[in-house]
């Protein structure tokens, strides 16, 4: 196993770890998603069966407060994004409405 393997081997070590830990932190996972006619994502409620409006999803994800999102600048705003996992069925454009 040449260096770059190594450390992407060590890499996905840690992620699957931080995976297991979500309960132990207290983040809350992303599990619908509300989308407005253009097919924006509008609000999204949580495993706890919080509902947040967009503004309040991207101040709790900067928080470290969702678990497996990322929030990106792009177009000139914050953007809330699923963690490229290699998952499709929890990217957001995937979640079940509510």
């Amino acid at each position: 196993m040449d260096q770059f393997e190594a450390a992407y081997q060590s890499y996905k070590a840690q992620q699957t770890s931080a995976k297991h830990s979500d309960i132990r932190t207290g983040q809350e996972e992303i599990i619908a998603v509300r989308r407005n006619e253009e097919d924006n994502i509008i609000a999204v409620k949580t495993n706890t069966g919080r509902e947040l409006h967009y503004p309040a999803a991207l101040s709790e994800a900067k928080a470290g407060k969702l678990s497996h999102v990322d929030v990106f600048h792009k177009y000139g705003r914050d953007i809330l994004r699923s963690e490229p996992d290699g998952i499709k069925e929890n990217n957001l454009s995937e979640l079940p409405d509510f």
